[in-house]
């Protein structure tokens, strides 16, 4: 149950003044809400700009181009020709060192005459520019009397919007919602509070809200970096329950000697390298243990992760017991059960693919041979853990390209045996600080090198104006027998957008190519998208035209051409991710990013580093830094909640010191009992870290 003391924030919007039931749906849907906003949604809210109307000269001493708040007499109306006439209203105003017009186009005239009737004082505020010789302020912002201007902020903050919804009431209900913030008691420790010299959390909601000075909004400054800590220690503390909690229950050692997964890498025609070397020592230490294995095994596309992961298996396979390698689709499971089967026969190792396709007698008899005991490594889908699914002894579960996923699916997975250990592979590089944010409850390995053999990519940048020139060079390579894909734009927020691009650069190229062309999008149902993309594999069809479906772990070492329109359009990641689905075979394999000018500072930016570098782990850095967490991981796309207030670009320097209060606090008491951890239950609630708050519970 959630604390009382916090039902004022957790109350719904509605009940907020001046927030009516057409108000609280505009607020559901900008404040991403569908079941309904809360309270603490509105204070979560946080303004990203402040205008400063503190300045208030006369008009002689006023800056052009920027904000002033002007003490003005109204001298005279100047309406336009006619009824009919698209000229603007305009009011003349002064004061006794210049004057200045107002200017109102498509203009209210019954508010003009009522809220600057000729010969009073008012207060107008709005940025002042010069026309054609004259000082003009256009719609300003404020017109007021001095009742009004006494209760304007003079630094008035900018809050994101939906249509429909007016600042003012968005600013109105802010402020409204500070005032139901209970007394809260303080959660920092000592060496937290001292290292960041920062407000109190109640104190830094408020100076963002009601900002003194355009410069307390910055993300670096004081209030923006408490409230970031507080976010990322609450984020911290959950992971460590949920990773005690999951080490706790107890666990079997896995120890082997390595025979069969000796036999396994003697069967490959190159050694493992030195980080592949190292990640498997991690992993054997860990199934050597008597506890839970949790591990994140990441590495750049190509690095080598399924030989790690099958050598791993066989130790689990060695000590007695089973594993199962699951992917997030059929053809990915059907992809790492053909690269896997010729290996895992060297070593004697029983492997079968469990899939939703298979026949019902099929299936029978696999799930019966799994309950026996007779099938040592089962490879498939999600469909794996489902309830009709029992092992005879589960030791060890494989889990590809599970990144975009969160820590409840994590909890989930391994139910299928009490002591299963858990490694979950991606080939996404991930930034240290996001290792940290969203797998702190597991251990981290990184392949950090492609295994020998592997040719650089050659990587272009074209302008969209010499796209001829491109369809003509992919129709030559395809004539040499050489593979392409082609990936259409990202259109902003709407995927019936991004099929009708594919659908039609699909269109386009059969003119060229005639019946060559495939074409894939994430509309399609499950079965089609797998058969259009078997036939690429097949060679049925030289060029596949596809969205971003093919950019996860689709494996045609055949492919030698990757064109990407409208690279700009794209994450620095997904870019990378996209390339690396050529330059998996002998052949040299080229990248083609094509993007439509004038180029941003940051699409500019993304493409040099795409340009200069294929390792992944500094493109992941790179990513971060330009574009935030939440794109990196895919996590905003994918539905999983990042966080509200942190930006990991800008605070990620504050995780090391969070997880460190984190540990000692939990160190002290696993459940944080006591009236001394109140404030850290309640910061637990504040950011709804349900998965913490229910062990916190059930304890």
């Amino acid at each position: 149950m959630r604390p009382a003391v916090l039902d004022p924030v957790f109350a719904p919007v509605a009940s907020l003044p001046g927030v009516g039931p057409k108000n609280a749906k505009l607020f559901d849907k900008l404040l991403d809400r569908p079941q309904g906003a809360r309270v603490i949604d509105v204070l979560f809210h946080l303004p990203y700009a402040a205008l400063d109307r503190r300045a208030r000269p006369k008009i002689r001493d006023a800056k052009l181009d920027a904000i002033a708040t002007l003490e003005v007499r109204v001298v005279e109306h100047r309406p336009p020709p006619s009824r009919r006439s698209k000229a603007p209203y305009k009011v003349l105003v002064e004061d006794d060192t210049g004057d200045v017009e107002l200017v109102f186009f498509l203009a209210n005239l019954d508010w003009i005459k009522s809220r600057l009737p000729v010969g009073a004082t008012r207060w107008v505020s709005g940025k002042l520019e010069m026309w054609d010789g004259h000082l003009q302020m256009v719609h300003p912002d404020r017109v007021m009397d001095a009742e009004e201007l006494a209760k304007m902020p003079p630094v008035e903050p900018v809050y994101g919007l939906t249509e429909g919804l007016h600042p003012r009431v968005v600013a109105k209900a802010a402020q409204a919602a500070l005032a139901r913030l209970p007394r809260l008691p303080e959660w920092l420790d000592g060496a937290s509070a001292a290292r960041l010299d920062a407000p109190s959390f109640a104190e830094a909601l408020a100076l963002m809200h009601r900002p003194e000075a355009p410069g307390d909004l910055d993300p670096a400054g004081r209030a923006a970096t408490r409230l970031a800590y507080d976010e990322l220690l609450a984020n911290q503390l959950a992971l460590l329950m949920i990773r005690a909690r999951m080490r706790a229950s107890v666990g079997r050692a896995n120890a082997a000697e390595g025979r069969l997964a000796r036999r396994v890498l003697e069967s490959l025609p190159f050694s493992l390298t030195a980080s592949q070397r190292r990640a498997l020592a991690e992993i054997r230490a860990d199934l050597a243990e008597p506890k839970r294995m949790l591990r994140l095994l990441q590495g750049d596309v190509g690095s080598g992760k399924t030989v790690v992961a099958l050598s791993a298996m066989a130790d689990v396979v060695e000590a007695g017991r089973q594993a199962a390698l699951m992917a997030p689709t059929e053809i990915l499971a059907r992809q790492h059960f053909e690269r896997i089967r010729p290996l895992a026969a060297a070593a004697g190792l029983r492997v079968a693919l469990i899939t939703g396709r298979d026949k019902a007698a099929e299936r029978r008899q696999a799930l019966a041979a799994l309950a026996a005991g007779e099938i040592d490594v089962a490879v498939g889908t999600h469909a794996l853990f489902q309830e009709s699914v029992a092992f005879r002894d589960l030791g060890f579960a494989v889990v590809d390209e599970q990144h975009r996923f969160g820590v409840h699916q994590r909890l989930a997975l391994t139910a299928k045996g009490e002591t299963v250990d858990l490694l979950v592979m991606t080939a996404t590089p991930i930034p240290r600080t996001l290792v940290l944010a969203y797998f702190g409850d597991m251990d981290a390995s990184a392949l950090t090198e492609k295994p020998p053999g592997r040719a650089p990519i050659d990587t272009r940048v074209m302008p969209i104006e010499r796209l001829d020139e491109v369809i003509a060079g992919v129709g030559r390579a395809i004539a040499g027998g050489a593979r392409a894909y082609w990936i259409c734009p990202l259109v902003e927020e709407s995927e019936a957008l991004d099929v009708a691009a594919a659908e039609e650069r699909a269109a386009a190229l059969r003119e060229f190519f005639g019946d060559a062309v495939g074409l894939v999008h994430g509309r399609m149902k499950g079965p089609d998208k797998d058969a259009a993309m078997e036939r690429f594999q097949r060679g049925e069809t030289k060029a596949l035209v596809a969205t971003t479906v093919v950019e996860v772990g689709v494996d045609v070492p055949e492919a030698t051409i990757m064109v990407i329109e409208h690279a700009e359009r794209f994450g620095l990641a997904q870019l990378h991710q996209l390339r690396g689905r050529v330059g998996r075979g002998a052949g040299r394999s080229s990248c083609l990013l094509l993007y439509k000018g004038p180029l941003g500072e940051a699409a500019r930016a993304r493409l040099e580093i795409l340009r200069e570098t294929e390792d992944g782990f500094r493109i992941a850095e790179e990513d971060l830094r330009l574009r935030g967490e939440g794109d990196v991981l895919g996590v905003r796309q994918a539905g999983q909640p990042g966080f509200r207030l942190a930006r990991l670009e800008v605070h990620g320097a504050l995780l090391k010191l969070a997880r460190r209060q984190a540990e000692a606090a939990l160190a002290a008491s696993e459940r944080l009992g006591g009236e001394e951890n109140r404030g850290l239950r309640l910061l637990l609630y504040l950011f709804e870290r349900d998965e913490a708050v229910r062990l916190m519970e059930a304890g």
